[in-house]
């Protein structure tokens, strides 16, 4: 029966799977599982975070099958790695790695995922241009540049509890903003 799955296109597992055929999603499992883990390493280059987050998309995908809507499966798939990454490393002093990686890795040779990202990383960039002046000035340095607190704080002229402060408030903003995207993408 695996057999036969295997030659089935990713809309005809999808409508197996809601018919309770659990066969399918071990299908689309072989299917997807070392091309997305792949993806993930390229971004963010740690082994278990990648595989986490991989397992994480397939279990999202399993809970959700009978309720969700889904198009085209490899987007969707690669799409959700991408903003699975985005949320892990959110919390994380990014390095210029990450943020090369980020800025140059595509979705799949087949996707239109590129223009989704780059609107994506714009409007994250333009909520942070709306930060106040020194805010924004923190949250760069702290978040892009990898000073730690008290190295702004010294720079500045400026109180470890005010840089926190600043920080704080740039991130609930980029939570919200990220929160927003993430929930336009996956209703």
């Amino acid at each position: 029966m695996k057999k036969d799955l295997k030659s089935m296109s990713d809309e005809e597992l999808q409508f197996q799977l809601k018919k309770g055929n659990n066969l399918a999603f071990d299908v689309i499992f072989d299917r997807y599982w070392k091309r997305l883990y792949t993806y993930a390493y390229n971004i963010f280059k740690e082994e278990e975070v990648c595989e986490d987050i991989v397992q994480e998309i397939f279990i999202s995908f399993w809970k959700n099958i009978e309720t969700a809507t889904i198009l085209h499966l490899e987007s969707y798939l690669f799409r959700a790695v991408k903003y699975k990454i985005a949320n892990h490393i959110r919390d994380l002093k990014f390095t210029q790695e990450h943020l090369d990686v980020l800025e140059f890795t595509g979705t799949s040779a087949n996707t239109i995922n590129d223009i989704e990202y780059k609107d994506f990383e714009k409007e994250i960039m333009m909520r942070v241009n709306e930060l106040s002046p020194k805010c924004r000035e923190v949250f760069l340095m702290s978040r892009f540049e990898e000073y730690s607190n008290q190295e702004i704080a010294s720079k500045l002229n400026l109180s470890i509890h005010t840089v926190e402060k600043h920080i704080s408030n740039a991130l609930k903003v980029l939570r919200s903003t990220i929160s927003s995207h993430l929930h336009q993408m996956f209703p």
